[in-house]
């Protein structure tokens, strides 16, 4: 795995925490809260707000064909970055073990979607947790990711076009206080449904 996802596998690499790949500590299956505070949204906003949250449903199932249906062709992780994964393929490939949960586990909830000028082009920032395992003990590290979403012109599809990374990770004791400082996060108002 290459150290460049959301910014969090170099975090991992740094911290030593993804070395281990055996004696995993116990994964949290719960989703993560939503958040207390909703912000008012748009029909378009809430469906890129569950197409992300489809996204993140397509990493926690471990399901990789899902995760790329979910890319745009030219794709950019790690966005504004030197050694950015550029297209589909880069991505699914410095990505795949990150999608199966080895070493580590990211989580993420949308969080706000704004929709501008351009009815096509959105752009969604929510918290993440990432859980990393080392000797079978875990740790865990929350932050914000900030996609860009691009509406497909011939099948009205949202897909990833820019992602990458919105703040420096914060180390938080663990998967309670990840999740408590998850739901402060607030969120556009499109959990129902």
């Amino acid at each position: 795995m290459k150290a460049r996802v959301f910014g969090l596998t170099t975090l991992a690499l740094a911290a030593g925490l993804a070395q281990a790949q055996t004696d995993l500590a116990p994964v949290d299956p719960s989703a993560l809260p939503l958040g207390v505070k909703r912000i008012a949204a748009s029909a378009d906003e809430c469906a890129v707000w569950r197409r992300e949250r489809s996204f993140a449903k397509s990493v926690e199932a471990h399901d990789l064909p899902a995760f790329e249906s979910h890319l745009h062709p030219g794709v950019v992780f790690n966005a504004g970055d030197a050694e950015a994964d550029r297209g589909r393929a880069a991505v699914v490939q410095n990505w795949a073990g990150i999608v199966e949960g080895k070493g580590i586990v990211l989580r993420w909830r949308p969080g706000i979607v704004d929709i501008g000028g351009d009815p096509a082009i959105a752009i969604s920032r929510g918290p993440w947790i990432l859980q990393a395992t080392r000797d079978g003990a875990a740790s865990f590290s929350v932050g914000f990711y900030q996609t860009v979403w691009a509406r497909d012109a011939k099948d009205a599809t949202w897909r990833v076009l820019f992602d990458a990374g919105a703040s420096t990770p914060l180390k938080v004791a663990d998967r309670a206080a990840a999740a408590a400082w998850v739901a402060e996060q607030p969120m556009s108002d499109c959990a129902a449904g």
